[in-house]
Parts: C-alpha cells; sequence; structure tokens
C-alpha cells in the first residue's frame, strides 16, 4: 500500500521504510518559529527543564508579531525576555517589525518543502500551503524541542480535498477554505492531516494555498498539505527535482476523499460567533457594518491588497465606517505601494498600518465597542476576540470585505 503526502515527510525525516496512522515516532526538528506572546513562558519552561543551551541557534525564529507595536504596558515584558533569551542563546533569526510569523516562515525560506516546523501557534499549518509538514505546539513543548531538537507526534490519518475546475471570479480561496470549514464542521479533522488537490487547486497560487493551509486548523487539523510543484518551487526557491518525491502514491489510504466541483462554489461568510457557521454572502446582503479589516496571516498577502484595491478603485469608504487594512508582511507592504494598491485603499479612505497581527489578535488599535459589527478578513470570529462579547465578527474574502467597505453593508464583490 502507498503513503499520503504526510506519511512520506514523516518516513524520510525518520528514515522508517514506512508508516501508518496511528504510529507514535520521535522525528528531527528542522526548524521552529516563537512568537511574542510565547516567548516568556518558553523561556521560562526551558530554564525550568535544566537545560542551558538550545541544540541550534540557526533553526529557531523568534518573531515579534501581536504584540508590534506594544499596547499595553505589559507588552513590554515580553520584548525584554524575547530580547534577552535571544542574546544568551545567540539566535540568528529575529524579526522585530518584519511581519506575521505565518507570512515570514515560509517567505523567507525558514519553512521549506519536505521539512518539519512546530510553531507556538496553532495557524502555523500555514506552511504545510509549500508541502511542509508543520503544525501548533504549546510551550512546553517548544521548551523540549530547544533542549533536545525533537519531538514525537502521531502520524496522523489523512483526509484527501480534491476541488476540480475553474473557480467563479469573484470566488477566491478563502471561500473555498471556508466552504470547507462548514462541511467538516469544528471537529471534522481532529488531529488529521488535510491533503489538498485537484486542478482548481493547481491552479491556485502559493498565496491563496497558505490562506486554504492557514484555515484549516479551524476544524481541527494537525496539518494541511499542498504538494510541491514548480510554482512551489519558485516561491521557496528550491530545484524541483529536490522535492519531486513530495506527492501521494496513487494507492495512498485515505480515511476518506472529498470532492468538490470549483464552479459551483460561491462567495461565503462565516457567520458569529463561530468559524464553522458558514452561510452564503448573497443571504446576508444588507447586514450593516461599523467596521472592516483585511489582513492577517490569512488574507494579508500581495494578492489580497489587489483585490481590494479592485473593489474600492474610484470608491470611498461608506460614512462613518472604519477600514483598516494591514500588510502581512513588510515586503508586501513595500511592493503593494509600488503597485499602487495602498494609494488606492489610502484615497478610498483605508486606515493602512504597520505589518503585524493587529486586530486579528485584538491588538494595535481597531477595537470595536459594545453591539458594534465587523468584517474581517482574518481566520477566527469567536466571541471577545475583536472587542466585547457583544461584538458580532463576520469573516470574508477580501473583495467582499472591501466592496462591502464602501457600501457600509455585506454586499457581493464586482
Amino acid at each position: 500500500m502507498g503513503h499520503t503526502l504526510i506519511e512520506k515527510i514523516i518516513m524520510k525525516n525518520t528514515g522508517l521504510d514506512t508508516v501508518s496512522p496511528g504510529q507514535i515516532v520521535t522525528v528531527n526538528v528542522d526548524r521552529v518559529m516563537i512568537h511574542d506572546i510565547f516567548i516568556p513562558f518558553v523561556a521560562e519552561k526551558f530554564k525550568e527543564m535544566g537545560f542551558t543551551r538550545v541544540w541550534d541557534p540557526d533553526k529557531i525564529c523568534l518573531i515579534y508579531d501581536h504584540m508590534v507595536p506594544t499596547s499595553a504596558v505589559e507588552d513590554v515584558r515580553h520584548f525584554q525576555i524575547g530580547d534577552a533569551f535571544a542574546a544568551e542563546q545567540r539566535l540568528t533569526h529575529v524579526h522585530r517589525t518584519d511581519g506575521i510569523c505565518h507570512q515570514l516562515m515560509p517567505e523567507m525560506g525558514y519553512a521549506r518543502p519536505g521539512q518539519v516546523v512546530f510553531g507556538t501557534d496553532s495557524h502555523t499549518t500555514t506552511y504545510g500551503a509549500v508541502g511542509c509538514f508543520s503544525s501548533g505546539i504549546g510551550y512546553t513543548e517548544m521548551a523540549a524541542i530547544l533542549g533536545t531538537g525533537e519531538l514525537w507526534v502521531r502520524v496522523p490519518e489523512t483526509i484527501r480535498i480534491e476541488i476540480d475546475g475553474e473557480l467563479p471570479g469573484n470566488v477566491s480561496a478563502k471561500d473555498v477554505i471556508l466552504t470547507i470549514l462548514g462541511d467538516l464542521r469544528a471537529d471534522g479533522a481532529t488531529y488529521k492531516a488535510l491533503e489538498f488537490g485537484g486542478s482548481a487547486v493547481e491552479k491556485m497560487s502559493v498565496a491563496s494555498r497558505l490562506t486554504m493551509s492557514n484555515m484549516s486548523v479551524e476544524c481541527g487539523a494537525k496539518c494541511a498539505l499542498v504538494a510541491p510543484d514548480e510554482k512551489t518551487a519558485a516561491f521557496s526557491g528550491v530545484p524541483m527535482a529536490e522535492i519531486a518525491w513530495l506527492k501521494p502514491d496513487p494507492d495512498a489510504h485515505y480515511e476518506r476523499v472529498i470532492h468538490y466541483s470549483a464552479a459551483g462554489l460561491k462567495p461565503v461568510c462565516a457567520c458569529p460567533s463561530q468559524v464553522d457557521n458558514i452561510h452564503p454572502a448573497a443571504e446576508l446582503v444588507g447586514t450593516k457594518l461599523d467596521e472592516v479589516f483585511i489582513g492577517s496571516c490569512t488574507n494579508g498577502r500581495l494578492e489580497d491588497l489587489a483585490a481590494a484595491a479592485g473593489q474600492l478603485e474610484g470608491k470611498t469608504v461608506a460614512p462613518g465606517l472604519r477600514l483598516i487594512v494591514t500588510p502581512a508582511s513588510r515586503s508586501i507592504y513595500i511592493e503593494a505601494v509600488k503597485a499602487g494598491y495602498i494609494e488606492t485603499l489610502v484615497k478610498a479612505g483605508a486606515i493602512v498600518t504597520q505589518p503585524g497581527c493587529g486586530l486579528c489578535c485584538g491588538r494595535a488599535g481597531g477595537i470595536l465597542a459594545d453591539g458594534e459589527t465587523v468584517l474581517a478578513t482574518n481566520n477566527r470570529n469567536f466571541l471577545g476576540r475583536m472587542g466585547p462579547s457583544s461584538v458580532k465578527i463576520y469573516l470574508a474574502s477580501p473583495a467582499v470585505a472591501a466592496a462591502s467597505a464602501a457600501a457600509g453593508e455585506i454586499v457581493l464583490p464586482e
């Protein structure tokens, strides 16, 4: 019997001839990511475990993104502890204001095809878009990796998701993954690997695939993988010949295979206050909005800003509505300026912030007041995430979000 993509990555990493779902294996970690929120707890646990030196300082990325810039006095403590730990352990990859961790890891080549990468954030599943086994872990597991370079994992079952055909012009990867989440539900892939394939996925940009893998954790997925192709090789800066092995076998065993026809997909929204509460955007037309947020590690990439600018070209933000736009990284911000997207958004009335997590994690500006409603392009709409629990959070694609910002209510994109 053949193997799925996640099984092949684990086999290559461990040197085992075969693995099967449920098997416990110890993997050699290629890279880890720690962000500013967790660094104090990781550093404390690392020392509590009796470690004095990390296993490889070049394989550790410390990224300040959730608290940039600091918005509370206690935030400064995280920076101080992080800086002290980085200096003590001589870490070589520290990013202070360069963008969101889940954008920087694949963008800067830290997470590469075929690698095993862990991060102290659930959306570490994002890097599976470049054929990397990546998953979020807690600070205790991270401290153990820092000291040993290893972690045990259980080989997950795999759900194969095939999406074939041409996506309609107003449907994006965000609509695709939201639709899938609505079908699988919040616990439908708990500790399972999602494996995306089909002609529609093959036609997607790497940025769109990152969106798909990013939100897969919202149905409990351990990881979410796309087999690398020439687009991946170019993005990650690796020869295709070196990663040609990264594909599932024709006779691989899947827990189940789910098929979608791309042509039948529509713009959708996740409605308050669960990510799997999915409804067609057409059913929500007319829902009044107080704020729109375009950004995050889900939809703050260049193609997302292009889609938003396309909807707002020659228009203005509706009176009384606040539009906040946050590029996912510094390089994306620069490219968006060069392309004219930022100018279009600013002329329309958008507030453009520095790269970072921003409103997605309820920090650094944009918090809503009691009873207000926001339409956002990030990955979670849980109660209390962007203000009081009375705030209603809808999730949608950048095109839907931008078009709605001009209308002052949820509308379909042109």
